[in-house]
């Protein structure tokens, strides 16, 4: 397990986020500054608080230990990287998450396409075939998707484009990525 610095987004959450998009948003900022064409990368989400009381050792490791210390009430810890030529569904199928553990979160980086180029996918393509026609394409995207679900079914979703690689451009919803989410919430499903 590795810690994730407790990083508060330099833009700030807004004023009413609930702690689950301050999570996200967290996330966002931490990978933003290493940089693209990142890994994915998996992070556990767990309460500070409990998080303090249960695992003093940690939580001062993360900076956490401290009352002036950063008081978000989710905690991200970075988990390992995904094994080499993994598919990202296989590895998800895998995932057996501790009782402590009430959320995770996953960051993606992918090509997107804008809708209005959607009716020009030539059909019959296999997923290779497609992979390589959409990065071929002059309208493609680069973009990182953060991705967190809570035991609960809470969802929150930070997009970021790289040709706007700006905290004041990242959107942040619900809904934005339901496949990846859904594959999240299924890692609590025993």
């Amino acid at each position: 397990m590795l810690a994730m610095p407790n990083v508060a987004p330099s833009s700030g959450p807004p004023m009413a986020a609930s702690p689950l998009t301050v999570a996200v948003l967290e996330i966002d900022e931490y990978i933003s500054g290493l940089g693209w064409d990142q890994p994915v990368r998996l992070f556990a989400l767990v309460d500070t608080a409990r998080l303090r009381a249960q695992e003093p050792g940690l939580a001062a490791q993360l900076g956490l230990d401290s009352s002036d210390s950063p008081t978000a009430s989710l905690t991200p810890i970075e988990q390992e990287e995904l094994p080499p030529g993994t598919a990202l569904d296989e590895f998800l199928a895998t995932i057996a998450w501790p009782d402590a553990v009430i959320g995770c979160a996953m960051t993606v980086e992918r090509l997107m396409l804008p809708p209005s180029a959607e009716a020009s996918v030539p059909e019959g393509l296999s997923d290779a075939q497609l992979t390589k026609w959409v990065a071929k394409h002059p309208e493609r995207q680069e973009v990182r998707m953060t991705v967190a679900v809570l035991r609960d079914g809470t969802r929150e979703a930070a997009v970021r484009l790289r040709e706007k690689d700006s905290p004041s451009e990242v959107r942040t919803g619900a809904g934005l990525v339901p496949g990846l989410a859904d594959a999240l919430a299924a890692t609590f499903e025993a």
